[in-house]
């Protein structure tokens, strides 16, 4: 699989350097790179990408504003963002502009890699990406996601996560392991997104769970550990329908 992107920053060297970790990363492929963000605007009026790199203070343009009108424009299943700035402050804002992920200048190829990652986990679990070539290698299978947790990526496997509990602006994500649960700054929108469909669902506007990690099921209760949660009206019927798969 073949990720199409575009790379956009005002400084030349942060430019450079962005798409020499898109050329070197094998399951990206590099479109265009833009030092102005109306010239990247008339681009994607024009032809459509799967992935914007975009730094969020440019003149005549901001990213952000970019941001808002690309995600009122797109099919939010076919193009995400991810912000490349030197400023934490918009990360909350970025976030409500269901931005895939936020990468803090100066970053590392590890970073990068870990971004680049998170948004190939997601065109995998959507299917919005044709496959690559057979002549392509194909990059491995993944179990693990990576979470914004204060100011650092933080590696999190999937199998130890029970459940996902909506909090304010942010995420509570509870793990098997772990007494306390990570809080992340994101949407329950791109967790439900993130995290593969075959193995957790959303059963409340609050709440995604983990399959592995039911324990029981009361009528419209579903017990994981010591927590209790709800199927909320809104998700009744699909959990009825795993439910009966579950029991035949």
């Amino acid at each position: 699989m073949k990720i199409s992107c575009i790379a956009i920053d005002d400084e030349p060297l942060a430019l450079g350097l962005l798409t020499k970790f898109i050329e070197q990363t094998t399951f990206l492929e590099l479109q265009a790179s833009f030092s102005n963000a109306i010239e990247a605007l008339s681009f994607l009026n024009q032809q459509e990408v799967n992935l914007i790199f975009l730094d969020i203070q440019m003149p005549d343009l901001s990213g952000m504003e970019l941001a808002r009108i690309v995600d009122g424009k797109r099919n939010s299943e076919n193009t995400r963002l991810i912000f490349c700035t030197a400023y934490h402050q918009f990360a909350l804002e970025g976030y409500k502009v269901e931005a895939l992920d936020y990468l803090l200048k100066p970053y590392s190829y590890e970073d990068f890699l870990a971004a680049a990652t998170k948004a190939y986990q997601y065109f995998g679990r959507v299917g919005t990406v044709p496959p690559a070539a057979a002549s392509t290698p194909q990059q491995p299978t993944v179990d693990y996601i990576f979470l914004k947790v204060e100011y650092q990526l933080v590696k999190v496997v999937l199998k130890e996560i029970t459940h996902v509990e909506a909090y304010k602006d942010y995420v509570k994500v509870h793990l098997k392991s772990r007494n306390h649960p990570l809080l992340s700054l994101t949407s329950m929108k791109n967790m439900e997104e993130l995290l593969p469909k075959d193995r957790f669902m959303r059963v409340h506007r609050s709440f995604i769970i983990s399959l592995d990690h039911i324990d029981s099921i009361s009528k419209n209760v579903i017990y994981v550990g010591d927590q209790q949660i709800a199927v909320g009206d809104l998700y009744k019927d699909q959990f009825s329908e795993f439910v009966s798969r579950w029991t035949t």
